[in-house]
């Protein structure tokens, strides 16, 4: 196809992608997002949203995301169902976004893509998702109060979400590979002297158990080889991220764990180049923090814009 001249082009339709295209929407600039996968990101695997304003009785995931889908739409943004595979900057600032079949070309991309949750890969996580397997603390927490759940982990996530989710499950049980913790020592101290929370060392999760839900899970001793069950209802995974920037290489300056460097207005170190959500260095991934850098990014854009001659 022809090059897809547009003002904005926004890499990812999650809550941050599409928080920004209703503000470049609004003011008149030509948007299209690209989404190769399903549309929302990570949040559709929420089954009830409660922690996100205007929604007391909370919201399912999927839903929200169809609302912001819809409210993008009023504005007349294109939501592609294509991926970036690759970007590059042009003589004069514009930039080049390479999709399967040809290439949108804009001075304004906003990089969105999210990141990965990384998963233990073993039989019942997939399929178990969002019934009782969860990677967020925050968003799914309070859906077990007096519950007994597992965390899977060794590091900061692992230690400080057990020490969270403590405030409803009657009891967590964080079960990690090794002897050692990566997480910072106050950090594991905090979760060691806290008397809801059990170690199970030196073990891996080999399956999830139920069938609706999550009943248990199976776990074996990487040392003794020694297999058994636990019983719980619920298994949060906190084994790191990996966002999704692999379309960036050569663009920007490599940044470890793969994600980019942003300043204040959410601008990488190229003009009209920015960075929101999961792949962003410093951000809270979380829905309203997500949206909210979208629309930093996107008034920010306005004023870029003029400095471009398309």
């Amino acid at each position: 196809m022809a090059d897809q001249r547009r003002d904005v082009v926004i890499i990812g339709a999650g809550p941050a992608g599409l928080g920004a295209s209703v503000y470049t929407g609004r003011a008149l600039l030509r948007t299209a997002i690209l989404e190769s996968r399903l549309v929302g990101g990570q949040i559709i695997e929420a089954y009830d949203v409660d922690n996100y304003p205007g929604f007391p009785e909370g919201i399912a995931g999927a839903e929200l995301i169809d609302r912001m889908v819809a409210q993008a739409q009023k504005f007349d943004v294109e939501v592609v169902n294509s991926g970036a595979e690759d970007v590059s900057v042009e003589d004069g600032g514009l930039k080049r976004v390479h999709v399967s079949g040809g290439d949108y070309v804009a001075p304004i991309v906003m990089v969105a893509s999210g990141a990965y949750h990384r998963r233990l890969e073993v039989p019942g996580e997939r399929k178990l998702s969002g019934r009782g397997v969860s990677y967020c603390a925050t968003c799914d927490g309070p859906f077990f109060r007096d519950r007994k759940v597992v965390v899977v982990g060794g590091g900061d996530a692992a230690l400080t979400e057990g020490v969270f989710l403590t405030r409803f499950a009657s009891s967590v049980t964080l079960i990690h590979r090794r002897q050692g913790f990566r997480g910072r020592p106050a950090h594991l101290a905090e979760a060691q002297e806290n008397q809801k929370m059990e170690f199970v060392l030196d073990t891996v999760v080999t399956e999830v158990l139920g069938e609706e839900r999550v009943e248990g899970v199976r776990v074996r001793n990487v040392r003794s080889d020694q297999e058994w069950m636990l019983e719980c209802d619920g298994v949060f995974v906190f084994i790191g991220h990996d966002p999704n920037t692999g379309y960036l290489k050569g663009v920007l300056p490599e940044q470890a764990g793969g994600l980019i460097e942003v300043d204040a207005n959410m601008e990488t170190g190229i003009r009209g180049l920015y960075a929101i959500g999961d792949v962003r260095r410093g951000s809270y991934r979380q829905v309203g923090t997500a949206i909210g850098e979208g629309i930093t990014a996107a008034m920010h854009a306005e004023q870029r814009i003029k400095d471009f001659s398309h």
